[in-house]
């Protein structure tokens, strides 16, 4: 679906939360928040209702930048509510978990300026003091924390490793997952093997202890797939899938009929020119050079269309491709002000227990949009 290209003043007006129908079998609403820049939705149930949460201030980065929250109620987002604040850090890509014990947990990431190689991983019940997970500095989430048959809790990492003396630039990322066996008190790491510019790691049950992972990358080719065999305490060597990846976040989940959907936006490097330096090319001036060997990682590559792609093979190909929403998908600054910033990007995917899907995402960095999609909408594609 393409809609008229908005300015970021009548996105603005529309962010009421009302969730409203825009085609049969289909329904759209931008969440309320008081910030101009929103940014990384994580969609969750809480005992029967939805909640979004994502980040929000004035530039990713920046110190105002802190978690917020909504949840859906008789089809209205209620106004945010801030669950994170510390005045000296960008706290960043929030995770919602419903513990078994009860405990209903926020995990956020929280670095200093644009270096998420001095990032903090913080846990805490929701409202409640954060305490900083003993985990290196620069241990990065984005994607939703699994239960093992076990009852192991399996967290998906990546890390943006520090280099001495050198500025982030995401050249030495890698992928690992995280196990707890004592409800999140301790953790300890297992490797993702030669999974340089593999982020974003998303777990996907694939049964009798089979799991498939995949991943955004750096170099901004395909989406990677990785599978253990064992419950994640060991991983193959992510290979590519037939997906394009344009350095983005995706959003993978196994659907009750068995199919693997993945959002995101299959658009690579090779498909178009667009380039910026980094990712924080807006903030602060930063004299160290930029960090030397690893992968190339490349910015600036559209993030358009949101596009759902389905697969029937455990995630090796997804040969159905359902665009959602079509746009430029300019996204050459992260300023959410000029107009200049189009994207539909870092979806979040959640099934219902009706089967329709729930999908929210970027929408030009000025909001986060919930597009609600029954099945009978889905047929018909």
């Amino acid at each position: 679906m393409t809609q008229p290209d908005p300015s970021p003043e009548s996105i603005a007006a529309g962010m009421d939360g009302k969730l409203r129908h825009t085609a049969p079998g289909r329904r759209e609403a931008l969440l309320p928040s008081p910030c101009v820049q929103n940014h990384a939705a994580f969609l969750a149930w809480r005992a029967g209702r939805l909640d979004c949460l994502w980040f929000a201030g004035s530039l990713e980065g920046k110190s105002d930048i802190s978690v917020l929250r909504s949840t859906l109620i008789d089809d209205e987002w209620r106004p945010a509510e801030q669950l994170s604040d510390d005045p000296d850090r960008s706290e960043q890509n929030p995770v919602q978990f419903s513990a078994p014990d009860g405990r209903v947990l926020l995990l956020h990431t929280a670095q200093p300026g644009g270096n998420q190689d001095a990032c903090l991983l913080r846990m805490r019940e929701i409202g409640q003091p954060p305490r900083d997970l003993p985990l290196p500095p620069g241990t990065f989430i984005r994607a939703p924390i699994h239960l093992r048959s076990d009852g192991a809790w399996l967290l998906p990492l990546f890390r943006c490793v520090p280099r001495p003396g050198q500025r982030w630039t995401g050249s030495h990322d890698s992928a690992a997952l995280a196990i707890s066996e004592d409800a999140g008190a301790t953790w300890r790491q297992v490797e993702v093997p030669e999974s340089t510019g593999c982020v974003h790691m998303t777990l996907v049950p694939l049964g009798t202890g089979r799991l498939a992972a995949f991943f955004r990358r750096r170099q901004s080719d395909f989406v990677h797939r990785t599978e253990s065999a064992d419950g994640g305490e060991s991983w193959s060597v992510p290979k590519p899938t037939d997906v394009p990846n344009n350095n983005s976040s995706i959003s993978v989940i196994r659907l009750r009929d068995g199919r693997i959907a993945m959002a995101g936006n299959p658009v690579n490097a090779a498909m178009h020119p667009d380039r910026r330096d980094s990712l924080y090319d807006e903030l602060e001036e930063d004299s160290r050079p930029q960090a030397s060997g690893g992968c190339n990682p490349i910015w600036g590559v559209p993030r358009a269309p949101m596009t759902l792609c389905l697969s029937g093979d455990a995630g090796r190909s997804f040969p159905r491709r359902i665009i959602v929403e079509d746009g430029p998908g300019t996204c050459l600054t992260n300023n959410s002000l000029d107009g200049r910033n189009k994207e539909m990007s870092y979806p979040s995917l959640v099934e219902a227990p009706d089967g329709s899907l729930d999908l929210a995402y970027t929408y030009h960095r000025r909001a986060i949009k919930h597009v609600r999609l029954s099945s009978e909408w889905l047929d018909a594609q």
